[in-house]
């Protein structure tokens, strides 16, 4: 008798961005394919001691590369591609994206040399995309940069929705508004899963449309006495149009700071993703002869970026800009979720050095680029899936989102809330998380990925907090003893010249613990462990704190 053969369910597999803010990264395998949907970053942490960014664990999928098919991309934000200089030379496979986004890696790319070994397809908005066994149509849908796609892919076992970060925006700044139709004709077909974006599933009502933002950057670019000063992000193409709008209204030119914002705008204008007027735009050289009412700065830096312009600028450390009184400045961005004492802090030094700020909260300077409850909604009765997964959010976003899907007729039994690592098998009738895979951070630190790990950030905060002491002792090879008495040089422990004593009473106990030692059992060796149990003792009674603890022991 012929055995039935098991056909192979469907894995979804989210490497990054459930659970947090950022690093969006989803995984779709079938069999012998594989999918992945986005490559992105996240801003580190505050207790991220000295690390730059922080990328998807992809142990995964190195140890699948021979299946996966593409690497699909939403849109630009860099929590959407910002991983991509680190991942792609790893996994060389190509990536598939709309225009915009093209530009916009290729650029990040180049940065981060990566450029040679990438194969770039575009793809146009209704077209699709055959990735093995599955495929891949791109749909248009609003975002805070042009070219934001959602996805409908067809599998082996049913239409799966990807919204990709989207709202209902029928006014948008530059490009089409979310393709509801397109929506509707998949939920009347079927949809077995709809994966979609949670970020503010706890805000009520609709996400204002863009075009709020020019009328705001208009009347203050019109009331300003100075110069104006806009930071954004780099990817926000659609905001650095409505300032250029804005400055040529009022007869003001525009100087753009920050490399991967020159960049960005230099790629844009080429590709015809931005219009200026002649002579709108000035080169770094023309600002210190141009009146200061006469100018509008673009900069990076609306996250609070310790290199970025308006960091510099507000540190007094940008070699050709300076706050002034007079100076309007305006941070087009929210920040995002651990980003805030950053950002609040570049704010506070503006504000000390006598420029008027506007931020979000105080002004509207800044709208979402993202859906509110009532668009969720729409999107769950539009596409009517058999499952739901809620995706790019914190774990309060992805649980208020399940709700509302709940809400909208979607049995509780097939709402699925991921964690990332989590595997999601799917049949067409059920789901269930059957396991996990490695997934959590890769931090960059510089030219260094991956090679920081808990262990050296915990390091990095014990030095933050309580510093360094390194002891010095040198012993007699042959006996263990003391040859001269110990020495004690510390960083960020305690001022040595106030607590010398302290120093002292330290070094004493040093001396006499390698004393005991080699009077004992001539164990040297055991040396460096016990001179720094009891210097943590002993220390710790005398300030109640914990410094890092390095002893040498010097044979001579």
């Amino acid at each position: 008798m012929q055995q039935r053969q098991i056909k192979p369910k469907l894995k979804l597999i989210p490497l990054g961005g459930l659970g947090e803010i950022g690093k969006n990264m989803m995984v779709l395998e079938y069999g012998e394919d594989i999918i992945v949907i986005d490559s992105g970053l996240m801003f580190p942490e505050e207790d991220m001691m000295g690390i730059d960014l922080v990328i998807p664990d992809i142990t995964y999928l190195l140890e699948r590369k021979e299946k996966i098919r593409g690497i699909v991309i939403t849109h630009a934000h860099e929590d959407h591609i910002g991983a991509l200089p680190y991942v792609l030379p790893q996994l060389n496979a190509p990536i598939y994206c709309t225009r915009l986004a093209k530009g916009l890696i290729s650029v990040k790319l180049k940065e981060g040399k990566a450029l040679n070994k990438a194969k770039i397809n575009e793809i146009e908005y209704g077209k699709s995309i055959t990735l093995g066994c599955f495929k891949v149509e791109f749909y248009p849908v609003c975002h805070s940069i042009p070219d934001t796609a959602g996805l409908i892919i067809d599998t082996p076992i049913g239409t799966i929705v990807h919204t990709g970060d989207f709202k209902l925006d029928y006014t948008p700044v530059y490009g089409e508004p979310t393709n509801l139709s397109r929506l509707a004709h998949a939920g009347s077909k079927g949809v077995l899963m709809l994966l979609s974006d949670s970020t503010h599933a706890e805000r009520t009502g609709y996400t204002p449309s863009e075009r709020v933002i020019g009328e705001a950057l208009d009347l203050i670019i019109s009331r300003a006495k100075g110069r104006v000063i806009v930071a954004t992000f780099a990817s926000l193409i659609s905001r650095v149009q409505q300032v250029i709008d804005a400055a040529s209204n009022h007869g003001r030119k525009v100087f753009v700071f920050g490399r991967s914002m020159s960049d960005n705008v230099k790629m844009a204008l080429e590709m015809g993703y931005l219009k200026a007027p002649p002579g709108v735009l000035g080169r770094a050289d023309e600002l210190r002869h141009t009146p200061s009412e006469k100018v509008v700065i673009m900069a990076t830096g609306s996250q609070g970026e310790p290199t970025s312009a308006l960091v510099r600028i507000a540190n007094h450390a940008h070699r050709q800009v300076s706050i002034a009184s007079g100076d309007t400045v305006i941070v087009s961005a929210s920040p995002i979720p651990g980003n805030e004492a950053l950002v609040n802090r570049t704010i506070d030094s503006l504000f000390k050095q006598g420029a008027e700020v506007f931020y979000h909260g105080l002004s509207q300077v800044h709208v979402h680029g993202h859906a509110s409850q009532e668009e969720l909604k729409l999107m769950l009765n539009l596409v009517r899936p058999k499952f739901f997964v809620p995706i790019h959010g914190e774990f309060r976003h992805l649980t208020l989102h399940s709700r509302l899907a709940l809400d909208a007729g979607v049995e509780e039994q097939d709402i699925f809330r991921l964690e990332d690592g989590d595997v999601l098998e799917i049949t067409p009738k059920s789901g269930k998380v059957t396991g996990r895979v490695p997934s959590g951070h890769v931090y960059v630190d510089g030219l260094s990925v991956g090679d920081v790990g808990g262990v050296v950030l915990r390091n990095r905060r014990m030095l933050s907090r309580d510093g360094i002491v390194v002891v010095i002792v040198a012993v007699n090879q042959q006996t263990g003893k003391p040859v001269s008495h110990p020495d004690i040089v510390t960083r960020g422990f305690v001022d040595t010249v106030e607590c010398k004593d302290i120093i002292e009473g330290g070094k004493d106990l040093v001396a006499k613990t390698v004393n005991n030692i080699a009077k004992n059992d001539n164990d040297v060796a055991s040396a460096d462990s016990r001179v720094r149990d009891e210097l943590n003792r002993y220390f710790f009674e005398k300030t109640k704190r914990r410094p890092m603890i390095l002893p040498v022991v010097v044979k001579i």
